[in-house]
């Protein structure tokens, strides 16, 4: 089973991604889920979203989960939640930072010695979609970094899964950023 904990503040589209990723791995006949838990319910609070991806019949309905994937979409969320709760020694985490890998392992020690990725997810999202929602730069990153879907086709299923709700340019905004981090994930 493929599990992954999303870490954010609420507001910064984890529940859309982990959602939209949901929907996505369904197309590929997976069983899914997706589940948020919220701490306080204010835009701003801290909170964390889920996935689980299998390919049987998913019964698990519980928050804990030992993630084969932590994304977190908040820099600063890095330095004050537990990113590595109930982590595996193959848990790789996908850190939106500006800074460089290196720095990163230098501020946040825990990390050094996992597979850690890095990359600037709301700068992503500024340039190309105009604001900070960090979470379609962050689906591009784990696109590439799990090698789970093709990007082809995960650029083609998550078009379907935003033209439920949005505009045009703001889907071709989004596919934009997902393609720049899968790029640029290092």
């Amino acid at each position: 089973m493929l599990e992954i904990r999303w870490h954010s503040r609420a507001g910064q589209g984890a529940v859309t991604g982990a959602k939209g990723l949901a929907d996505v791995f369904a197309k590929t006949g997976k069983e899914v889920q997706a589940f948020a838990f919220y701490g306080s319910a204010k835009r701003g609070a801290a909170m964390t979203a889920y996935n689980r991806v299998d390919d049987s019949v998913i019964l698990n309905h519980e928050k804990f989960m030992n993630p084969d994937y932590v994304l977190v979409i908040d820099p600063g969320l890095v330095f004050i939640t537990d990113i590595c709760a109930n982590e595996k020694p193959s848990t790789k985490y996908i850190i939106t930072t500006h800074l460089s890998k290196e720095e990163l392992l230098s501020k946040k020690p825990e990390l050094k010695g996992k597979d850690v990725y890095v990359l600037d997810c709301i700068k992503i999202s500024l340039d190309t979609i105009g604001k900070s929602v960090p979470n379609a730069p962050m689906l591009g990153a784990l696109i590439k970094v799990s090698k789970e879907l093709e990007i082809d086709f995960f650029l083609e299923a998550f078009k379907k899964v935003l033209g439920k709700k949005l505009p045009q340019a703001v889907i071709d905004a989004n596919m934009i950023a997902i393609k720049r981090a899968y790029d640029e994930v290092k």
